[in-house]
């Protein structure tokens, strides 16, 4: 790993972190920017080390460092949220990845990459939260109420910062901020030849 990657990595962990404190009341809920900073992640950094951003951070939290939006600690991984954290590694890969090959990089095509990131946060999410809250916590919960409460009512501030990720990374792009892979080597020419 290049130190500018390991810099970059290091820099969205910390991104990802504040983003989990940053809290903006909207009626009787609270969000955070921390979807946002994962969704820019993988845009920016590309599959493999958005999702390693992700990764690390989540391993800081498991180690006890208090960086999710309820503290730290390994017990993290009873909480009924936890399954979106794992999402949040899976859509940075995907959505590193897509990015990356779109047949032209828009507003339009980083908006639907981001919504696909959004849609497997929110299948793994909610699936953790049911099987979680029913199983583990014995706190139990119908499938279309944690659909609702978890999905439905979350849904527009979280498409409104897969809007903000798709404009921010677009501008990314145009100003060469991309990570992008290394190109593949070539082969020698006598391998060609042969």
């Amino acid at each position: 790993m290049k130190t500018r990657e390991l810099v970059l990595c290091a820099l969205f962990v910390a991104l990802i972190t504040v983003g989990t404190f940053v809290r903006i009341p909207v009626g009787a809920d609270v969000y955070t920017l921390q979807f946002l900073f994962t969704l820019l992640a993988g845009l920016l950094l590309g599959e493999r080390l958005g999702a390693l951003a992700v990764l690390v951070y989540i391993a800081l939290g498991l180690l006890g460092v208090p960086v999710f939006a309820s503290g730290g600690g390994p017990s993290y991984v009873l909480q009924p949220t936890f399954g979106y954290l794992i999402g949040f590694v899976v859509q940075a890969w995907l959505c590193g990845r897509y990015a990356r090959r779109v047949a032209q990089v828009s507003f339009r095509s980083l908006l639907l990459v981001n919504l696909l990131g959004m849609a497997v946060v929110y299948l793994l999410g909610i699936s953790w939260f049911y099987v979680f809250s029913n199983f583990v916590l014995d706190a139990p919960i119908a499938l279309w109420a944690a659909i609702f409460y978890c999905g439905i009512l979350q849904a527009p501030p979280d498409f409104l910062l897969c809007v903000a990720a798709a404009a921010l990374g677009l501008r990314c792009h145009a100003a060469g901020l991309w990570v992008m892979p290394a190109p593949a080597k070539a082969e020698p020419l006598a391998a060609k030849e042969a």
